[in-house]
């Protein structure tokens, strides 16, 4: 299996420059989405304080040369604070930035999905609206080869991997374990984990959040999961469909719930809210990865607990549906709804805001 060469590096000589005091001075690492709206991007300066708030945080402006953005043209754009977490990597008092891109002219630039979602989720306080994101992803080899699996063959098939125990059922667990422990450590909204059907595919899961912070939130978890598999020299894959043939694709399940929708009798809002989505499938299909709906297409077929891409459906505990209504807001009578549509490397401001809005 082919790993990285700067996971091969003696850490133990990085940790001795690691422990060196810092005085009185910050790292901050900005973190941005890129163009493709799949990238992540970073870089860090130093502040002669540690932030208290997001309004401590200076803007930042960048060239954008050679960064998918603009046709590669040499352009300045302008990083703009958001949202900011404890820093894994380097430690209190270090930060993580979650910027959103602004263009020159201080419009959002390509892949900056935030604004729009960050403006439906203001418009819409009142109905407090919870999102909980369920990230899939698998771990690859640098050569692209599924973390662990036979160099010339296959694993066995499916089935004793999903929240698999022992060394024949659970690739990468070390990676999983300290991905948890630095999303807690930053304060991102992870609230569990678990190894996927297919040998080396694993899912977090981030929230409830409220509004425009589920988006925050689950980017910022997913920074975290590659600098992890970069020390590790392993690489997180989001595509949506890996290994062809029969094994599970990676999906975004993403649950939703308003507040009329979680009060007694809101099962009926439920129902309501799905028959709206049933009219904007094929939006929702366009929105649901960054290629409109051509990632998702090797995924949705209808198999591999999926439903088939041209067709909407709902029902109640149906993993192979749309949308599912889980088993107990069934019983309830009141509760939340599963979108099972988004891809792994949909972009969750872009889902989010879809769903608000047609619901």
């Amino acid at each position: 299996m082919t790993t990285s060469f700067s996971s091969k590096l003696n850490k133990a000589v990085k940790q001795q420059y690691m422990d060196l005091p810092q005085g009185d001075k910050v790292q901050a690492m900005y973190i941005w989405i890129d163009s493709s709206g799949q990238g992540l991007r970073c870089k860090t300066r130093t502040l002669d304080s540690e932030p208290k708030t997001i309004d401590e945080l200076p803007v930042w402006n960048c060239s954008f040369r050679n960064m998918n953005q603009t046709g590669g043209l040499s352009i300045e754009m302008y990083l703009i604070p958001k949202t900011m977490f404890r820093d894994p990597f380097r430690k209190d008092p270090n930060k993580l930035v979650l910027c959103e891109v602004l263009e020159s002219n201080r419009k959002p630039a390509e892949g900056n999905h935030r604004r729009m979602c960050e403006k439906i989720m203001s418009m819409v306080k009142g109905q407090h609206p919870w999102f909980g994101m369920e990230q899939e992803y698998t771990l690859l080899a640098i050569d692209g080869h599924p973390f662990g699996w036979p160099s010339n063959s296959f694993p066995g098939p499916q089935g004793p991997y999903t929240c698999g125990v022992g060394a024949d059922r659970a690739y990468g667990r070390d990676i999983v374990e300290a991905h948890y422990r630095a999303c807690l450590y930053a304060g991102v909204m992870i609230c569990g984990t678990n190894a996927e059907a297919m040998p080396a595919q694993w899912e977090f899961q981030v929230g409830p959040c409220e509004g425009i912070t589920m988006g925050d939130q689950l980017w910022i978890a997913r920074f975290i999961l590659h600098r992890v598999c970069e020390d590790f020299g392993v690489v997180a894959s989001f595509d949506p469909k890996p290994i062809p043939g029969n094994w599970n694709g990676a999906g975004c399940h993403t649950n939703f719930s308003t507040k009329i929708m979680r009060e007694e009798g809101g099962l009926r809002y439920i129902e309501e809210a799905i028959e709206r989505l049933s009219k904007r499938h094929h939006y929702h299909i366009r929105v649901y990865d960054p290629k409109g709906g051509l990632d998702n297409a090797r995924r949705l077929t209808g198999h591999h607990s999926t439903s088939n891409i041209n067709e909407f459906s709902a029902g109640v505990a149906n993993r192979g549906a749309s949308i599912r209504i889980p088993h107990a807001v069934g019983q309830e009578k009141r509760g939340y709804f599963e979108d099972r549509r988004p891809a792994a490397n949909c972009d969750p401001y872009a889902v989010t805001e879809a769903l608000m809005s047609s619901s």
